[in-house]
């Protein structure tokens, strides 16, 4: 493909891009400090440009192999992966007011199979997640 094919998926993905930026300096502003947070909005940034690449190549794969690449790697941070789950689905309600109709779908269809990756994930035993300590107790079986 010549290079100018993949000049306006980045030109409308820089909007995104500083839009986080902006989120960033706001929660910072306002005295969110947290680690954790932060880690999380570099997360975004560096999910919106494999989504950015599925756009581009009309194929939600990059996407998806970001998601199953990274995912081990959140595990052993012991970050929950509904947090990325929320991640993606925040991504989707984003992403309507930058890209056109026919990129939307793509970024959709790219966004969802990488929350199905870190939802198959999900429930493989030593998730991060809060679980609910009254079941806990009665599997114990006190």
């Amino acid at each position: 493909m010549p290079p100018g094919d993949f000049a306006r998926p980045r030109r409308d993905w820089r909007h995104v891009r500083s839009k986080s930026r902006w989120t960033r300096t706001r929660l910072c502003a306002i005295g969110t400090t947290r680690r954790g947070l932060r880690e999380r909005l570099h997360d975004a940034e560096l999910l919106v440009e494999r989504v950015a690449l599925s756009v581009a190549q009309d194929d939600p794969l990059p996407a998806r192999e970001y998601a199953d690449w990274t995912a081990t790697t959140y595990r052993r941070k012991r970050v929950p992966m509904d947090d990325l789950i929320s991640l993606c689905r925040g991504l989707q309600a984003a992403l309507p007011g930058v890209l056109a109709p026919g990129e939307l779908a793509v970024a959709d269809t790219a966004l969802d199979e990488a929350a199905a990756v870190f939802k198959w994930y999900r429930r493989i035993a030593g998730d991060a997640r809060k679980k609910n300590a009254f079941l806990q107790f009665l599997y114990k079986g006190a």
